[in-house]
């Protein structure tokens, strides 16, 4: 499966710029690589040097470049929802609803996103999939959607149940998510204790990101404001489970200063770009080979009957953790983290927690 490289940092740090020269690099070594903008706006063609499509098109050898436009993902397969609507329902509610003319309510543009890379992953067509993202929480709350929807069907699978909208709905269920999400479910597969698509489609989301399949980069300058905004967001990504591959520093030289803050990550001071001459750029960036050996977001200590959970950027004030059942819940900055007890740890509950060099270890007894 491709690896996926995305990167985080304060609006203006340079994100673009790097996720471009990244593509190059990849490209360049050889790795078929699969460039996806987030920003429809001309902005996005003008760094590229070409006007981008919704659809993948070749920029240069083994570079293939889209633009993720959410109306055109919202109506692409709106007309065969219409008719599966009209086919399973008596009353058609979609009828005189036109794909050109829904708004895209807020979030949405995230899932859409979500599901497009999802099928651009699965497809094999490429070795590297570069995604170039707002760059803020909004990324990380796509990536880590996987893993809050299965949450909500643990806890909520009853109701949904017993929802006279889901019992009305049920034949339409699988229709709808075969065409908009390219899998089939039913209500079953949404209600049901057992394995099932939903929730083995909501795993295999959350597993690419515990294996390493998904790694960011922290892009920012050597602005108080920019350095700031990185390490939350490196926090803030620890929470969904997404590995930091390392932190760029655009715009000025890094320093020892700089360097400690994000210790133990590897840190890369890049040059301007100049009059479109990637290769200084290009030649300035790690190695980005795709799965970093640093420390994991989350480690079961089973001998000492401990989770340890890295949280750099937040301090023990900043931290909340709450248990529900086997499930263990820590709050961080604006985002939450679900880690289930281990099999033979079920039963118990937590004993004692501490917050120590970036590290919350929690003992469960």
């Amino acid at each position: 499966m491709p690896s996926i490289v995305t990167f985080l940092g304060k609006g203006g740090t340079g994100r673009t710029t790097s996720a471009i020269a990244t593509a190059k690099k990849l490209a360049t070594a050889g790795k078929k690589v699969l460039l996806i903008g987030q920003d429809s706006s001309p902005a996005w063609g003008m760094a590229l040097g070409m006007k981008p499509s919704c659809d993948p098109q070749e920029m240069e050898t083994n570079l293939a470049v889209v633009q993720l436009n959410s109306t055109v993902l919202l109506e692409k397969n709106w007309s065969e929802v219409k008719q599966l609507e009209a086919q399973y329902l008596r009353s058609p509610i979609l009828k005189q609803v036109y794909g050109q003319e829904l708004g895209i309510i807020p979030g949405m543009d995230v899932a859409l996103a979500l599901n497009a890379i999802r099928e651009y992953y699965q497809s094999n067509k490429y070795d590297a999939i570069i995604y170039d993202g707002s760059g803020g929480i909004d990324p990380l709350r796509m990536f880590g959607m996987p893993e809050i929807l299965s949450w909500y069907f643990r806890r909520f699978r009853g109701i949904f149940t017993e929802s006279d909208i889901v019992k009305t709905l049920s034949p339409f269920v699988g229709p709808v998510t075969s065409a908009v999400l390219n899998t089939t479910w039913t209500a079953n597969d949404i209600t049901s204790n057992t394995d099932n698509p939903a929730t083995r489609m909501l795993e295999n989301g959350t597993e690419a990101l515990s294996q390493g399949n998904v790694v960011a980069y922290l892009v920012t300058t050597p602005n108080p404001t920019a350095l700031a905004t990185a390490k939350y967001l490196w926090g803030s990504a620890q929470q969904i489970g997404l590995q930091v591959g390392g932190v760029l520093v655009n715009q000025g030289q890094s320093t020892d200063d700089i360097s400690a803050n994000f210790a133990p990550l590897t840190v890369s001071s890049l040059p301007s770009l100049d009059d479109s001459n990637w290769q200084a750029l290009i030649a300035g960036l790690p190695a980005m080979s795709g799965k970093v050996d640093l420390p994991k977001p989350t480690e079961f200590v089973m001998a000492e009957r401990k989770i340890k959970v890295f949280l750099p950027g937040f301090d023990k004030k900043e931290v909340k953790l709450t248990q529900y059942g086997p499930e263990i819940t820590i709050e961080a900055g604006d985002q939450r983290r679900n880690i289930t007890l281990p099999p033979g740890w079920r039963g118990s509950s937590v004993t004692g927690a501490k917050f120590q060099n970036g590290y919350l270890e929690v003992t469960v007894g």
